[in-house]
């Protein structure tokens, strides 16, 4: 008889067992990410949109007879979509700060010069700043990168060289110089 229960209570427990449900359940939702084009340019030294001040400072003959050029200045463009970045000054002329009067008009073309002094962007240079060579900078915008690759960290160092020869009277002479990343 107890051979019986044994067996009786053994299928019960293995009917209950078959019969069991598992006790979980679902939910599902949708998440959709909407992005828009962003793009920012910034000076690494800074990190913000403006640079440090270029100091130029003609002291000695050979400065003003062979010119004088700056250390690199990085520069960090971050974009979803790849770009170009283009080049130019604010004024056709620098503006004088000096005793000279009437102010001297100093033209930034032939004066003012950039080259590429590193590009990190995948890009490519334009033809008016050839690599390893100086280019003319000029108020009107010239492209300066071509076709450079998205991402978070795409950079790229310049280099000035200023050569106003003697034509021009001591003073302060100052312009901006801008740089555009634009999406393609």
């Amino acid at each position: 008889m107890k051979k019986i229960i044994i067996i009786a209570a053994a299928l019960i427990s293995f009917n209950t067992t078959a019969n069991a449900q598992s006790a979980n359940s679902s939910a599902s939702q949708t998440v959709n990410l909407n992005l828009a084009n962003a793009i920012d340019i910034t000076f690494t030294g800074s990190g913000t949109a403006t640079g440090a001040a270029v100091n130029f400072a003609f002291n000695t003959v050979a400065d003003y007879a062979n010119g004088i050029q700056s250390s690199d200045y990085q520069i960090k463009v971050r974009s979803n979509k790849n770009f170009k970045v283009d080049v130019k000054t604010n004024s056709t002329n620098f503006s004088y700060t000096g005793a000279t009067s009437p102010a001297p008009s100093m033209p930034v073309n032939g004066v003012l010069s950039l080259m590429m002094a590193a590009n990190q962007t995948g890009g490519s240079l334009s033809g008016s700043f050839p690599s390893g060579q100086f280019g003319n900078l000029s108020s009107s915008s010239a492209n300066l990168l071509n076709n450079c690759n998205n991402g978070s960290n795409q950079w790229f160092n310049v280099k000035y060289k200023a050569n106003p020869g003697f034509a021009y009277p001591a003073g302060t002479y100052t312009v901006d110089v801008v740089y555009t990343a634009t999406q393609l």
